[in-house]
């Protein structure tokens, strides 16, 4: 399953399932890649679920090691380890990209899920602040910083291998299975919190219960890596030893439009992601003026709903084209976020709240579903990885990490409304961007 890339010319006209020239694919080959998918696809749900547990578990453990007397500082605090491991991606995108593209992407993803291991057991081992001080929370940052370089290499590596190794003609398909164990992680870190709510008590979560979910993140890591070990190759021994392979030199020299296009409608898909996935449930709750459990609950069942979305839209790529689908994505993204977003403000039913935010996440599963696929189709090989990596995580953590303190900001000097119009222009800019992908993709399309 050894990737060879190969150009085609960008003013061709049929998408990417018209490949009848090439041998069909044996049953023993479809096998193969769609475990290959399987096993790269369950490194990335681990990699979602162990760092999304840090959110949902933050109120337990934030006494542990910020003791102060307000919750409210120790929620902060916690908050702002957090966002520290946001700040990783980019670092982790290019390190990660530079890896995979040298020494393969079977290497890279093997050590962004080891990392990830490393970083969830040092957490749920952690002492306290009242066992050994200043270290907690210092040590605690550490872990956090370590599982964001991971998180941040693991979108470019595996959104790459995914598409490499993906049947020509189902590559929009199969390659959705990345959103779909995004996904996935997030909703399983959910469920974990809440069935550890059913058994114990709130003092036992506060003591001791909110390492059991980094415990089973990391013993879940080691059965993807035992999974990612099996995985074979997609990145030839020539393309490796390619000179300028994972530089940033070569990458900003030869394909820095590429990478500026990837950069331009991956701001506007991760802030728009973020708007209606993590800000939602406060937003429901601060504006809207629902209850946690209520906006809880909507959101859980909105988020399965849009983790099923994800190969639908997938295969309507192969059959309409990326650049149809990101430009629908783009127009239906300007059109419809100011209309949802207020009509979610005055609310008063849950099940239209989720309707609403149903619909919305539609509309960006257009770009998500197709978010790794539509980035590799851009460059070749030798730089797939890093370009794929360091786009997403300089757009991701830019807009995609700034989207709730912008929209809580505007809300506290009471412009709220200012959000919905600054997520509205940036879909303008997503729309825009994508006039310029081709309308065949430039590699990718004609590998075996």
């Amino acid at each position: 399953m050894t990737a060879i890339a190969s150009s085609t010319s960008a003013g061709a006209s049929s998408p990417d399932a018209t490949a009848d020239h090439h041998t069909p694919y044996t049953f023993e080959e479809k096998r193969k890649r769609i475990f290959a998918i399987f096993a790269a696809s369950s490194g990335n749900l681990v990699e979602w679920f162990d760092f999304y547990v840090y959110a949902f578990c933050a109120i337990y453990f934030a006494p542990s090691f910020f003791p102060k007397s307000d919750p409210t500082v120790q929620l902060l605090n916690t908050a702002g380890v957090f966002a520290a491991g946001f700040l990783m991606r980019p670092i982790g995108g290019w390190l990660f990209g530079r890896l995979a593209d040298r020494k393969g992407r079977k290497t890279s993803m093997v050590t962004s899920v080891v990392m990830m291991c490393v970083g969830s057991l040092i957490i749920a081992c952690l002492p306290t602040y009242a066992q050994i001080g200043a270290w907690a929370p210092a040590l605690l940052l550490a872990a956090r910083l370590l599982q964001g370089l991971s998180v941040g290499g693991e979108y470019g590596t595996t959104a790459t291998y995914m598409s490499e190794v993906a049947m020509r003609g189902q590559r929009g398909f199969f390659s959705s299975f990345q959103y779909v164990t995004l996904i996935g992680g997030q909703l399983l870190a959910v469920v974990a919190v809440v069935v550890l709510q059913q058994l114990l008590t709130e003092a036992e979560l506060k003591a001791w219960g909110w390492r059991i979910p980094f415990v089973l993140g990391a013993l879940a890591a080691i059965v993807a890596l035992m999974l990612r070990r099996t995985l074979t190759e997609t990145a030839s021994t020539k393309t490796r030893a390619a000179k300028g392979a994972g530089s940033m030199a070569e990458l900003f020299k030869h394909h820095k439009r590429a990478f500026f296009v990837v950069l331009g409608y991956t701001a506007g898909g991760s802030l728009i992601f973020y708007t209606f996935t993590t800000y939602m449930q406060k937003y429901l709750v601060n504006s809207a003026g629902m209850s946690i459990k209520t906006a809880s609950n909507v959101m859980t069942a909105c988020l399965f709903i849009y983790m099923c979305m994800q190969p639908v839209f997938g295969a309507l790529s192969d059959r309409i084209g990326r650049r149809n689908n990101m430009l629908l994505f783009g127009a239906l993204g300007a059109l419809m976020t100011v209309p949802v977003l207020s009509n979610l403000q005055s609310v008063g039913s849950p099940l239209m709240a989720g309707v609403l935010i149903t619909l919305a996440l539609a509309v960006v599963s257009f770009y998500t579903s197709i978010s790794g696929i539509v980035k590799a189709e851009m460059f070749p090989p030798e730089v797939r990885a890093l370009g794929v990596g360091l786009s997403y995580a300089v757009g991701n953590a830019i807009f995609g990490g700034s989207a709730e303190y912008v929209a809580l900001g505007l809300k506290s000097i009471g412009h709220e409304s200012y959000f919905y119009w600054y997520v509205t222009a940036m879909m303008g800019v997503a729309f825009l961007v994508s006039l310029l992908l081709p309308k065949q993709a430039t590699y990718l399309h004609n590998d075996k």
